[in-house]
């Protein structure tokens, strides 16, 4: 039984315990094997049940931060760690893993979207894995819905209540690379509904929209960007005059908090303040180049 396990699961996955613990490791394995072309091997898996609060505190740095959404019963969240991630992509973007002692990067949307359909597919699993069971209800409908760079909006977009969080500790190709890939849906049992939901993506965005709106965003306008050598900086006197070279008043760039590059436009006034007037939105490879 074992060996017909293994080969079910693609990745020598354990049994584990009943209900919601063993269906997620056998999604993932399944998941990251028709998905990723991936052996993926969870040694360990803690299911708890979290406040909102201790929620955003528990992905790793840098990870990515998958937004899911089940029609109309909440938001959920699958976090998958920056040693993972980097794995996950490599094996999509160049057929291999290759293990990276690098710095771990930010994630991207493009990073998200090339990992979405393993996401729905380990709900999926999930999901029917749990037929029958008790925690059917609790798992059914999830999908993946949006792409975070960081966890601090979570505290606005999640329902401030109890969170189911199964906690997976993964080997990837025998261990090449191990990581958590953290699971969070609402802890409520949920009653099951009569037809199948209809998911109303407007819907979803219009509540997503009013959820960003209240959050406070500062962007600085920048002319030119000056590279100094440490000494030189500590050295800087009042008075001192730097060279701008490139700066011109009629383009600069306006960036966000991250330092990503949202826009260009000029600099002018308006009513006897400085103002910015907008340029067209900058491509998103005009945008990397800019930034890096």
């Amino acid at each position: 039984m074992e060996i017909l396990r293994r080969k079910m699961g693609g990745a020598g996955v354990a049994a584990g315990g009943p209900g919601a613990e063993r269906a997620w490791r056998l999604a993932l394995a399944r998941a990251a094997r028709d998905h990723l072309g991936l052996a993926l091997d969870v040694s360990a898996l803690r299911d708890e049940r979290v406040s909102l609060g201790e929620l955003i505190e528990m992905p790793a740095e840098r990870s990515l931060l998958a937004v899911l959404d089940a029609a109309a019963e909440g938001l959920g969240l699958v976090a998958v760690d920056p040693a993972l991630l980097a794995a996950m992509v490599a094996m999509l973007t160049t057929g291999r893993v290759v293990a990276d002692a690098q710095a771990p990067r930010r994630p991207t949307r493009t990073d998200a979207a090339m990992l979405a359909p393993m996401v729905d597919a380990a709900l999926a699993g999930l999901f029917d894995a749990l037929a029958g069971q008790d925690d059917a209800a609790w798992a059914e409908g999830w999908r993946y819905a949006s792409f975070l760079e960081e966890p601090r909006p979570l505290a606005l977009l999640l329902e401030d209540t109890t969170y189911r969080v199964l906690r997976a500790e993964v080997g990837l190709m025998q261990g090449a690379v191990t990581g958590t890939i953290l699971l969070a849906l609402p802890a409520g049992q949920r009653a099951r509904p009569v037809a199948a939901p209809v998911v109303d993506e407007g819907a979803f965005r219009a509540a997503f929209a009013r959820q960003v709106e209240g959050v406070a965003c500062r962007m600085e306008a920048e002319l030119v960007r000056l590279t100094l050598p440490l000494s030189r900086a500590l050295g800087l006197q009042v008075g001192e005059v730097l060279p701008l070279g490139e700066a011109t008043v009629g383009r600069l760039v306006l960036r966000g908090i991250d330092g990503q590059v949202l826009a260009e436009g000029k600099l002018g006034q308006m009513r006897g303040m400085r103002a910015v007037r907008l340029a067209l939105a900058v491509a998103e490879d005009e945008a990397l180049r800019l930034a890096g």
